[in-house]
């Protein structure tokens, strides 16, 4: 089926077959339309059906509240069931010639660990070698369950064949009890990837600021492990704001302590407790890190003060953590939009 997209600056138009998603027939297409969750939460993706036939197959998402007609739908979860025109309200932006193009593919769960009483690693083989950029995201599908869900990758890896994932259990979550339950390993899951505009470029001139809740971490891993190995933190300075609620829900705290004594002089860590006083069990396993207690947020807009200068900030982790970040950013501290990373998902 033929799809045509009009946008204020031209008009496109792509093939997609049947069953398959709008927007991922156009991003593997070339063809960027708007998104950020890709997961029906946002709204970001939203389109109006000028003519044609489509059909959503999740009436019900959240990114739904933002549709204000019936014409209207989210292109991440509407199918097409016959040639399509749509409209968009944005215009379309260009992808970068080197940007790897997401794909749909397969890949089996080979490893699973716990990193603490409601976080786990998880570890995918996919069918073949996947390029994405430091810092993007999966869309990951398990037999049986309804819906994607959205996981950046820890690692960074160019042709990989293995990608890591973090995963939080959440009360409820119909993917996260299926993770941690019983017989996960040797299950086949499909995957939409790479997506996500949060990315780390080391031709990109600029000290790093990455602000991390909880699971948000992953993507930060990604970024730190591609800076690491191409000496950005030789010449540029690195602030790493990594927020947990308590001392037992912290991880990846050797992995960041391995990253920093690389570049100790400019690689900075610091963990902040967002529910109790720092025990004094942390500071002496980690030595090299600061640790604060309060929102990661405050934290690092304390410690920023008059640092913000040349500066690319990175953003993850649960959305009011993720809003609060982005005000200080923008308003205390001044960035200008291009230089603050982040990807709306939770």
């Amino acid at each position: 089926m033929k799809i045509v997209v009009s946008a204020r600056n031209g008009t496109r138009d792509f093939e997609c077959d049947p069953g398959e998603k709008i927007l991922h027939a156009g991003l593997r297409s070339g063809v960027e339309l708007p998104y950020e969750c890709a997961t029906g939460t946002c709204g970001t993706c939203k389109a109006r059906l000028v003519g044609g036939r489509a059909e959503s197959e999740w009436p019900d998402a959240p990114g739904g509240r933002s549709l204000q007609s019936a014409a209207e739908l989210l292109t991440c979860q509407s199918v097409a069931r016959d040639d399509c025109t749509l409209a968009l309200g944005t215009a379309l932006k260009s992808r970068a010639p080197s940007a790897p193009t997401p794909r749909a593919l397969g890949g089996v769960v080979r490893a699973r660990r716990a990193l603490t009483h409601d976080v786990v690693a998880l570890q995918l083989d996919v069918d073949g070698p996947l390029d994405f950029d430091a810092g993007q995201f999966a869309l990951v599908t398990v037999p049986g369950i309804a819906g994607a869900r959205a996981y950046s990758m820890v690692n960074f890896d160019r042709g990989a064949e293995r990608l890591s994932f973090v995963l939080k259990l959440k009360p409820g979550g119909a993917v996260s009890n299926w993770l941690f339950g019983d017989g996960v390993e040797g299950t086949r899951l499909g995957l939409f990837a790479p997506l996500g505009h949060a990315t780390f470029h080391p031709d990109v001139r600029k000290h790093v600021l990455c602000i991390a809740g909880g699971s948000g971490i992953a993507g930060m891993m990604s970024i730190l492990s591609l800076a690491c190995r191409e000496g950005h933190f030789g010449a540029w300075d690195g602030h790493v704001f990594f927020g947990v609620r308590t001392a037992r829900d912290g991880f990846f705290l050797d992995e960041l302590e391995a990253f920093r004594a690389q570049y100790p002089a400019r690689l900075s860590v610091t963990v902040a407790l967002s529910d109790e006083d720092v025990p004094a069990s942390l500071p002496a396993a980690y030595p090299g890190f600061a640790f604060a207690r309060g929102f990661v947020h405050a934290v690092a807009g304390e410690r920023m003060k008059g640092r913000f200068a040349d500066v690319r900030a990175y953003v993850a982790g649960p959305p009011p953590m993720v809003d609060a970040s982005l005000r200080l950013l923008l308003r205390e501290a001044r960035l200008p939009p291009a230089d603050i990373r982040y990807d709306k998902f939770s």
